[in-house]
């Protein structure tokens, strides 16, 4: 297991950046790490023509401006390519919507920990044959939470990460339920916040997220 993932494990909340442009993105991550979030993602975007150079520009100025204030990686990852560009910008870790095998060969390769995307119990037991740190389950809330129980039964080794209908309100049932860490972008990197510059809205939202997460924390704590 990539020692990252130790920390992952601990902090439990990635933030996804989506689209949003590197002055922009640069203050969000700043609002996000005020609020105590460890670790953010940013994607590639395949709209673009010029996906790859654009988001190397952004883990690289990411990387810079924060150091290990927050944990950056690449997300939506889809090729080898992309996964060495994101490493020689600076990203530690690699997540993706789909398990790829030549993603993840690549990822374990340049050392940095390697989160692909699955659903269903073979592409998670596939995911982690492949060499998975940890399986982002995608998308979790068309699977629903009880999901996660199952998985727990037969496939109880397999460190989960839920993402997608991840907000403060979900965060315990999926922590509770066997998740060790949730994924999430538009619930606090808010379309409207982005779009209007509300930083202090940004890290409003990113709290309470913390706080769901702290709060879960506690009540395992309070019942060893």
């Amino acid at each position: 297991m990539h020692p990252l993932v130790t920390k992952l494990k601990r902090d439990k909340l990635v933030v996804i950046a989506r689209g949003i442009p590197t002055d922009v993105l640069l203050r969000a991550a700043e609002a996000c790490a005020e609020a105590g979030v460890a670790f953010l993602e940013s994607t590639f975007d395949h709209r673009r023509d010029d996906c790859i150079a654009d988001n190397a520009a952004k883990i690289s100025a990411l990387v810079k401006e924060f150091g290990d204030r927050l944990r950056i990686g690449a997300g939506t990852v889809l090729t080898p390519e992309e996964a060495r560009v994101a490493h020689d910008a600076g990203a530690e870790y690699i997540i993706s919507p789909d398990t790829d095998p030549a993603v993840v060969a690549e990822t374990k390769r340049l050392g940095m920990a390697s989160i692909p995307g699955a659903m269903t119990p073979t592409e998670i037991k596939r995911a982690w044959s492949l060499g998975a740190d940890v399986v982002k389950v995608f998308p979790a809330d068309d699977v629903g939470m009880h999901f996660f129980d199952n998985l727990r039964g037969p496939l109880p080794h397999i460190p989960l990460m839920a993402t997608g209908g991840v907000n403060p309100q979900t965060i315990p049932e999926f922590l509770k339920r066997g998740a060790v860490a949730v994924g999430t972008g538009i619930t606090i990197l808010r379309p409207d916040l982005v779009a209007t510059r509300d930083y202090a809205g940004i890290r409003a939202l990113a709290a309470a997220h913390v706080a769901a997460i702290l709060a879960t924390k506690n009540t395992k704590d309070t019942k060893k």
